[in-house]
C-alpha cells in the first residue's frame, strides 16, 4: 500500500458511523448466538477505524502501517470470536487488548535485530523505552542529551518500568543498533562470501511453532473462561487498571463508579485474585 493508498484509507474509515451502545450490543449478539455474517461484518466495519488508530500509534518501528493495520484486523476479529456482550463493557475495549497483542507480536517477530525476549516486562521495556526516556528528559528540561542515555537516565527509566538497569542498557543497544546487510561480501579473491553463507537457521521448527501457538490460543481461552468469573464492576476495574494502555488511574475509577478510591483498590486485588484462581484451575 502506498502512501496514497494508506491516506485515502484512513480518510475513508474515518467517516465510517459509530454504533451506539444498543446497536453494538445487538450485532454482537446476533453474531455469537446465530452466526449472522452480516452482523459481523457490520461489527467490524465499525471498528476499523480503531484498528488504523492503534496502527498509526506503532509507525515509529519502521514498518508498513497496511501491515500493522492487517495484524490489527486479525486480533479484532479474534476478539470477535471471543466477546460476550453480556459482560457489560464495549467491545472496543475488549477488543483494543487484542488489536495491541496481534500488532506487537508482530513487530517483534518482524524487528530485523538481535531476537528479543518475549516476557511481559521485555515486551514492556521495549514499547515503552523511547516514550520513556524523552518523558524524563523532558520533565527535567535537559534536553542536552540529545536522547543519549546517561547512568542516571538508566535509573529512572529502570524504576519507572520496573526493570533493571542491565535490561535497559541491553534494550537500547538492540533498538540504537544499526541494520547490516546480509548480503555485505566477506573475505576477497576466490574465498569472497556473503554474511548469509554463514548463518545458521536456529529458529524452531514448524512442530515447534504449531505447539507454540497452540498453546498460546489455549492461554487465551484460559484468560477468557477466568475472566467470565468476575462481575460486571470487577470486570470493568481490571480491564481499566490492568489492561488498558495507559491504565487508568485509582480517582479515575472512583470518580465514574462513585466510590472511593481504597474501595477500587480493594475491588482490584479481588478482581485480580479471582483472575489468577480461575486460571490455575484452568491449568489443573
Amino acid at each position: 500500500m502506498s502512501q496514497d493508498d494508506h491516506r485515502q484509507y484512513i480518510q475513508k474509515v474515518r467517516q465510517l458511523n459509530t454504533l451506539s451502545l444498543e446497536e453494538e450490543y445487538q450485532l454482537a449478539k446476533d453474531w455469537r448466538e446465530k452466526q449472522d455474517i452480516k452482523a459481523m461484518t457490520k461489527l467490524a466495519e465499525a471498528h476499523l477505524k480503531l484498528v488504523a488508530k492503534v496502527a498509526v500509534g506503532y509507525r515509529g518501528y519502521g514498518l508498513p502501517i497496511s501491515d500493522l493495520i492487517a495484524e490489527g484486523n486479525i486480533g479484532m476479529m479474534q476478539a470477535m470470536k471471543h466477546y460476550e456482550p453480556d459482560r457489560g463493557f464495549r467491545f472496543s475495549t475488549y477488543a483494543m487488548w487484542w488489536i495491541k497483542a496481534s500488532m506487537q507480536d508482530y513487530i517483534l517477530h518482524t524487528w530485523s535485530l538481535v531476537k528479543i525476549g518475549t516476557t511481559a516486562a521485555q515486551k514492556k521495556l521495549f514499547f515503552s523505552l523511547k516514550k520513556t526516556k524523552r518523558e524524563i528528559i523532558n520533565q527535567t528540561g535537559d534536553n542536552t542529551q540529545n536522547d543519549q542515555l546517561t547512568a542516571e537516565l538508566v535509573q529512572k527509566i529502570a524504576t519507572k518500568l520496573n526493570v533493571s538497569e542491565e535490561e535497559v542498557w541491553s534494550m537500547e543497544q538492540r533498538i540504537g543498533g544499526k541494520d547490516a546487510s546480509l548480503h555485505t561480501p566477506v573475505g576477497d579473491g576466490e574465498r569472497t562470501a556473503e554474511w548469509m553463507d554463514w548463518l545458521a537457521d536456529e529458529s524452531d521448527n514448524q512442530e515447534i511453532q504449531l505447539v507454540q501457538r497452540d498453546e498460546m490460543d489455549k492461554r487465551r481461552q484460559a484468560f477468557n473462561k477466568a475472566m467470565t468469573a468476575l462481575n460486571a464492576r470487577e470486570q470493568q476495574i481490571l480491564v481499566s487498571r490492568r489492561l488498558e494502555e495507559p491504565p487508568k488511574t485509582l480517582e479515575e475509577i472512583s470518580q465514574k463508579l462513585d466510590i472511593s478510591r481504597e474501595r477500587v483498590r480493594q475491588l482490584e486485588f479481588a478482581a485480580f485474585e479471582k483472575l489468577k484462581k480461575g486460571l490455575q484451575h484452568s491449568r489443573l
